[in-house]
């Protein structure tokens, strides 16, 4: 409301409530993360400021995941995001699981309350929503997930909320994948998942497929999936927004499909973790119109 953003515009910084967070991760200095919640906690009146925590910049004496934890606790930070590889790494050292996170089995949020870690995951919520409007009116019956990772763990769970009835999961560890499908059938239903490995015959049997693997990032150049099997008729998502377009999408659009990048799953999942660590409910579109401006700049 008018009213409301004139009174924070002339709030003295000094009066403001200061939020300290912060993101830990691998090669994320193209995050725009930071530049998300320090942008809507300005604009409901914080004093916000969001550290970058890239272990990747830390050199060859940087602090163990553990450490980073008990670093930020101690500095007062109100909550941190957690990104690749340590989704699933950050668990042990956490004393409450939120119920997203307890049944996904990976954190990417972590607020400091009362002297606890309490581990969240917006992952599932914010792809659930990005997939919903971008891909929502696509049959997306059969379904290929790549990387069954932390990311592809909540991925996983949101494509099965999302109507799909039979979820093909295949990554670079064999034994993961198969320990998904799994847990996923037991949760969802008998063959509601199942292990697979991407061969030519597997194509005429799906609908779309997601890239849940970092493979495809500015630090990870490259395709997950062979480029050669993309048929048009075919939707693809990529979890991935930095960069925007990767290899796989662009491949993708070139062949005539249907695609999506990670920006709505950012925005969406941004939007979660931001009421999670300040207890204030941010404006989605907000955060979405400087997400915009950021990949435009």
């Amino acid at each position: 409301m008018p009213e409301l953003d004139q009174t924070i515009t002339h709030t003295p910084i000094l009066q403001r409530r200061k939020v300290l967070a912060g993101l830990i991760g691998q090669g994320i200095q193209g995050s725009r993360t930071p530049a998300m919640h320090q942008a809507e906690g300005e604009r409901l009146g914080l004093h916000y400021f969001y550290q970058l925590l890239d272990t990747d910049q830390m050199g060859s004496n940087k602090p163990s995941l553990e450490q980073l934890l008990n670093a930020t606790q101690y500095c007062g930070f109100s909550g941190l995001n957690i990104t690749f590889p340590y989704k699933q790494q950050v668990i042990p050292f956490l004393d409450e699981l939120g119920a997203t996170a307890k049944a996904v089995g990976a954190v990417n949020t972590v607020v400091f309350k009362d002297g606890k870690r309490i581990g969240h995951n917006t992952d599932l919520s914010g792809f659930a929503l990005s997939f919903q409007e971008q891909m929502g009116a696509a049959k997306h019956d059969h379904v290929l997930l790549i990387g069954a990772g932390g990311a592809g763990l909540a991925v996983a769970h949101a494509l099965l909320q999302s109507g799909v009835t039979k979820l093909f999961i295949t990554d670079v560890s064999t034994e993961r994948s198969q320990e998904l499908a799994q847990s996923l059938s037991a949760q969802y239903g008998v063959e509601r998942a199942v292990a697979t490995a991407i061969t030519p015959d597997l194509i005429p049997q799906l609908d779309g497929l997601v890239n849940a693997t970092p493979v495809g990032m500015a630090k990870l150049p490259g395709s997950p999936f062979p480029l050669e099997l993309i048929e048009a008729r075919l939707w693809v998502v990529d979890i991935i927004y930095f960069p925007l377009e990767t290899e796989l999408l662009k491949a993708a659009r070139s062949k005539g499909c249907r695609v999506a990048s990670g920006a709505g799953m950012a925005v969406f999942q941004a939007v979660a973790a931001f009421e999670l660590i300040t207890g204030l409910k941010p404006d989605a579109e907000a955060l979405r119109s400087t997400f915009n401006s950021l990949m435009a700049s």
